[in-house]
Order: structure tokens, then sequence, then C-alpha cells
């Protein structure tokens, strides 16, 4: 519970609240969420790195990948078995949706949720599938940005109805009395408002956009938000009944904003309704699904538990859709993702870098690292080449088919500036070569989990990188 990791047993303002809520009890949303919008608005950072943002989490790869290959977001019934390949065929933008959705309920969902927290989830959820199914009906510009903001606008109440503690119980008990609406139970117990706290952790995050603008100006005129609201004002409808004044007030507001006829809006609402309760399942949200359940239009089955790949399945996949990029037209920069994120994922490495060579030949510089634990604003890798004295990236770099480094066995190799750029730990680390000349390196380890690296999965991460060095060559010959 609340203050059981935290120097603030019982925080008293609004902004211990929030600190400890942001950095106590949810970092994992609160470094996933900022990385994202960092990758996002920065123009000179692209899908690369987004994918690498998504890959540093096996948790979150594993669902967003699941996710992705749902009927709701995957029509076409696409496979897709990598990151790199769900940002291509799902867009940068929905997977921005994806990663955000799945960090957050990867941070709050728990076996300590109360009903009232799993309430609030569900109505987070079935708002967002609302107001993203009205911003497409209106062509808005970014339907996802919109299920975002939808889904964090009540962060605040979430957040405290999920790690809130005794005081949880004082409000509850406060407003069964009679005497005292919420909000006056809220401030009451706390000295201010849920709606209060949510402006303050969304400023915490710098979520900024739509997001922050949603919670700060709820009744703003600018039509972006507005679909926000109604997608909330939809699900209270929804709990009121579909034959209540509050349908009866949406439905014209729909009708107004669409242009199409009440009874085309009230089964496009029944069908989201339906569509909120699948996807509150996709993302592990079970028992707050069944907050929306009971206003679907039919019984929807709970989903059966999908068995995470295995890292041989997980090979497979990867190799066959490297297989099926190399049979087109070649994009290099996905190629070479696909075959970073198959070493890393399939043989579960901790740390996986490829980088390539500096115009002097004597620095190699991080073009994608997964793994890697490093600030926001931390520049980019960078591997010295040293042959005098000869260190492990000059011998590796001018090595046949790799190198397998041990520093007990290898200590000489292992030199200050290596130890201090990458530590000391067994590692594999394999040259990628145009030409039969070597123009960059692929590194990977187990330098956090520690288990021992084996002949198998030093073939496996080989025949990956022969993959990317086939791919370059074909791309070659078909560019002739």
């Amino acid at each position: 519970m609340l203050g059981s990791k935290t120097k603030h047993d019982n925080p008293q303002t609004l902004d211990q609240w929030s600190r400890v809520l942001c950095e106590q009890e949810m970092p994992i949303f609160s470094n996933t969420a900022q990385n994202i919008y960092s990758s996002l608005d920065d123009k000179n950072k692209g899908a690369m790195e987004l994918s690498s943002i998504i890959l540093q989490d096996p948790n979150l790869t594993t669902k967003l990948l699941k996710i992705s290959n749902s009927s709701y977001y995957n029509p076409s019934n696409q496979k897709m078995s990598t990151v790199s390949r769900a940002i291509v065929i799902l867009g940068s933008k929905l997977i921005r949706e994806l990663t955000v959705s799945c960090s957050f309920f990867e941070a709050i969902i728990s076996p300590e949720n109360k009903q009232r927290a799993n309430q609030e989830i569900g109505r987070a959820i079935h708002a967002a599938v609302q107001a993203k199914e009205i911003a497409i009906t209106c062509n808005d510009s970014s339907p996802e940005e919109v299920f975002i903001a939808a889904l964090l606008n009540n962060i605040g109440s979430i957040a405290f109805w999920c790690f809130g503690g005794k005081q949880c119980k004082y409000i509850t008990e406060l407003v069964q009395s009679g005497n005292f609406s919420p909000e006056q139970a809220e401030k009451k117990v706390l000295g201010f408002s849920l709606a209060e706290l949510g402006k303050c952790m969304s400023k915490s995050w710098q979520l900024g956009g739509l997001v922050e603008e949603t919670l700060l100006y709820p009744a703003s005129s600018n039509s972006r938000v507005r679909i926000v609201q109604l997608g909330k004002e939809i699900t209270h409808a929804i709990d009121e009944g579909w034959d209540s004044s509050e349908m009866k007030d949406c439905l014209e507001k729909l009708e107004s904003l669409t242009g199409e006829g009440q009874a085309k809006i009230k089964s496009s609402l029944k069908k989201n309704t339906d569509s909120a309760v699948n996807i509150a399942c996709k993302f592990g949200a079970h028992d707050a699904s069944q907050f929306i359940q009971a206003n679907s239009t039919h019984t929807i089955p709970t989903l059966p538990t999908e068995e995470d790949l295995d890292p041989k399945q997980i090979q497979s996949h990867i190799l066959q859709d490297i297989s099926s990029l190399m049979s087109g037209s070649i994009n290099l920069n996905l190629l070479l993702e696909m075959v970073v994120e198959g070493i890393h994922r399939g043989i579960c490495m901790d740390r996986t870098l490829f980088s390539l060579f500096g115009s002097n030949k004597k620095t190699l510089n991080e073009k994608l690292s997964l793994g890697w634990r490093k600030d926001v604003n931390e520049g980019k890798i960078k591997l010295e080449v040293s042959s005098s004295p000869i260190n492990l990236f000059f011998k590796a770099i001018h090595s046949t088919d790799g190198l397998w480094a041990n520093p007990d066995t290898d200590s000489s190799l292992f030199t200050p500036q290596v130890i201090n750029r990458i530590g000391k730990t067994e590692c594999f680390l394999i040259p990628i070569h145009a030409e039969n000349n070597p123009i960059g390196l692929i590194y990977t380890d187990r330098s956090i989990n520690n288990k021992p690296l084996t002949e198998d999965d030093f073939k496996v991460a080989k025949h990956f990188t022969q993959q990317a060095i086939i791919g370059l060559s074909l791309y070659k010959i078909k560019k002739q």
C-alpha cells in the first residue's frame, strides 16, 4: 500500500501525493511515457528509437505484440513477430497508443485493486474507445492521441483508488453517508480533488499535448477536447441506461457532430462497448472489463491467457519475417532492426547493440541499442576500436565470424576504456561485413541476469547477423 516504499508514510499535500504516485507507485509508466513522448516529439528520432524504447521491457514487448496481432488493431491479420514490423504495419501513432496503454496497465493492475479501482479503470477504457471511434468518424488527424487523452483523463482517480490506502476507505464512508458529494469527500479527506491530482500528475509526467489540455481545460471549445469529454459522457449515459435522458443528450450531440442518424449512432455505441470489453481483456484488465461487460449487448467470453512464445518460436517467427522482407524491396533499417531484435529476444539477452564505423574507422557508433539503461537525454554509445593495445572491439571487428569473449580468459582485451564503456562481462561480438570489409558490429550480453552463454546461443547470434550481411548484399544487387 501507499507509503510502504517511500519516506512519505503519510503524504499530506497535493505535490506529495503526486510525487509518491508518479515516482514510487507508477515508475514504470512514468519512464515509458516520457520516453515515448520524447521520441515522437523529436523529429530527429524515428521508428528505430521507438522500437528501442519498447524493447527495453520484455513484458511490455510481449503484451504489445499480442495486442498488435488482435483483430481489433490488426483486422487484416498480418502476422507481426517483431516490434519493428508492428511499427511499419500499424504506424508509429498507433504503436504509441498501444505502448502508453500497455505500460499504464502494467503499472496499475495488481491483485490489490479494489472494486472502485477496477470501476475507474473500466470507465477509462470504455471512454477511450468511444472517444477514438468518434474521432475516426470526424476524420480527426490523430484518433490515437484522442484515445490516450481519454484513457488518462481520470488518471488522478485511477491512481488514487489503486494505491490510496486507508484514505480510500475514508472517502467512501463520507460519500455513503449521503452528506458529501464525491468531490466534497475528496477535499475533506485529502485537501484537494482527484481531478486536481490528475492535473498535477500529468505535469510531473510531462505528457503535454491533448492529454494535458483536456485535464487543464475540460470546458475548452477545442473540438478534440470536446470529443474526449463526450467519450466520458457516453460511458456515464450508458451506465444510466440506453433510454435515459443522459443518453438522449449524447445522441443529439453526436448527431450534430457526425451528421449520422441516432439509430445508427446508438448501434455504433453498442458495438464500441463490446470492443471496449475485448480491449480491456487484451490489456489484462479482466476485472475492470466486468464493469463494461454489464453494458455490453452480448456476453463476451473471457479470453484465454496466451502462453508466451519460447525463444525457439521467437527465432523462427522473426527469421520468417526477415526472409519475407528480403524477398521484396529491402528496407535496410527495418532489416537491421529485425536482426537485432531477433538476437535480443530470440536468445534472451539483456543488452544488445548494433553499431557502425564512423568516418575515421576508429569509432563504432550506436545505431540501435536494446536493454541499455540510459537517461532520456544521454548520448549515443560510442565504442573506441584500439589496435595499441588491441582491445575487445578491435579483436572482434577483425575476426572472421565473431568473438565469444570472457573476462577470465580474455582479460587483456578488456582494457580500462572497454570496461568503462560496457563493463566486464561475458559477451558475443559479431562483425558485419560488406564486400569483405567490416562496417559494423553487433554486441550482446547477459550482464543483468548473468545467465551463462552457450554454444547454441552463439550460433543463433551469428545466424541472425549473417541475415544482415546477406540482406546488405541483396540490397546492393537490387539497386544495380
